[in-house]
């Protein structure tokens, strides 16, 4: 049930009314009281005397953060029984009063021109879609090195006219084709792939989506090798439901840079040449060339690491293979999952708020 009756959307301080806002910026939250606070800052200095409207959906919480929401006075509060994250950000979109949708998460809190970065490519009238950027304050070594692996295929987006991946942390909808396409599908219960599958569809339409490295939100990324791999395997296997919806964008789409699914057949590749050397016990081993190989596969990578962190570059090697393994169960377990077709619906939320990719 939404609160906006209780919380009415107040005027903006230069007297612009909701029914001429120009976009909204949504954020769906479940339990984020001890998060979102940083986000809300920063993006109430970045609307404030603009048309722009701040809306959050709290879905379900069982902490403190409706309270916090209700703090900001020009931020809406919806909230809704739990109901996943896919749902609550296509209910902002409905209640939404902007013409543009701007999605971020609560853990992310976005740079002083964000908004203006996000809303500059729908200039453009046959823009449809836009994305940004994370960046991390982290020290720690998997935190350094997703920020590289994020920056890797950024340089590969950066190269493009246009995109077919758009991320929720920063990202960007006309809000009239967002309903078109009936929002997130509401059959991924977790805050994980159901944004790709999205810009998946609109691709498939020839709709023009734009990068945008100027927006930038910062982010907590994974601090722990564990944590990392954990993240890999997830998105690995709900890529696999966003690929069986869309099975062309599993050869390519603009985010994933190809020589990655060559990694993927490490993992397999190392088992079948071990258990070939047992076996045989060939002069040279097989697993031996196995390795040689993905290392191949692994220098260019490497070397662009070593140029912006030396340790994490030169441990680069080994944090990919790990990379591998990881989302070649994920792939494993998720073709598995995909082939029974879930029903579309709605699932409970997990207080973990992002997948990441």
């Amino acid at each position: 049930m939404s609160d906006s009756r209780q919380y009415p959307v107040p005027e903006t301080p230069g007297g612009v009314s909701p029914a001429a806002r120009s976009a909204s910026i949504i954020i769906p939250t479940f339990n984020g009281a001890s998060r979102i606070g940083n986000c809300l800052d920063s993006l109430v200095k970045q609307t404030a005397g603009r048309n722009v409207e701040i809306v959050v959906v709290d879905d379900g919480s069982t902490d403190n953060t409706a309270n916090v929401v209700r703090g900001y006075s020009f931020v809406r509060l919806i909230s809704q029984a739990n109901a996943g994250p896919a749902f609550a950000r296509n209910r902002g979109a409905l209640e939404a009063q902007g013409k543009i949708l701007l999605f971020t998460d609560d853990d992310c809190v976005p740079m002083p021109d964000w908004l203006e970065a996000m809303l500059g490519p729908f200039q453009d009238p046959d823009v449809v879609g836009a994305k940004g950027v994370y960046r991390t304050h982290q020290k720690s070594l998997a935190a350094r090195f997703v920020q590289i692996e994020y920056e890797d295929k950024y340089r590969l987006m950066a190269g493009l006219s246009g995109i077919d991946f758009i991320d929720t942390y920063s990202a960007g909808f006309r809000r009239d084709r967002f309903l078109e396409m009936t929002g997130y599908d509401t059959s991924f219960p977790v805050a994980c792939a159901e944004d790709i599958e999205l810009s998946y569809r609109m691709s498939a339409r020839g709709w023009k989506m734009k990068f945008v490295p100027a927006a930038i939100v910062y982010h907590t990324h994974p601090d722990t090798l564990s944590r990392y791999l954990k993240k890999k395997y997830k998105f690995a296997f709900w890529r696999m439901l966003a690929v069986r919806k869309n099975p062309s964008k599993g050869v390519k789409d603009s985010h994933t840079p190809q020589i990655m699914k060559i990694q993927l057949l490490f993992a397999p590749a190392l088992l079948l040449a071990v258990i070939f050397d047992l076996a045989a016990r060939p002069t040279v081993p097989l697993s031996a060339l196995v390795l040689a190989g993905f290392l191949l596969t692994t220098l260019p990578f490497t070397l662009r690491a070593i140029r912006k962190d030396p340790i994490v570059g030169i441990l680069s090697p080994i944090l990919l293979a790990a990379r591998a393994c990881a989302q070649v169960l994920g792939v494993a377990a998720g073709l598995m999952y995909a082939r029974r077709k879930p029903a579309k619906g709605t699932a409970k939320s997990k207080p973990t708020p992002d997948c990441g990719s």
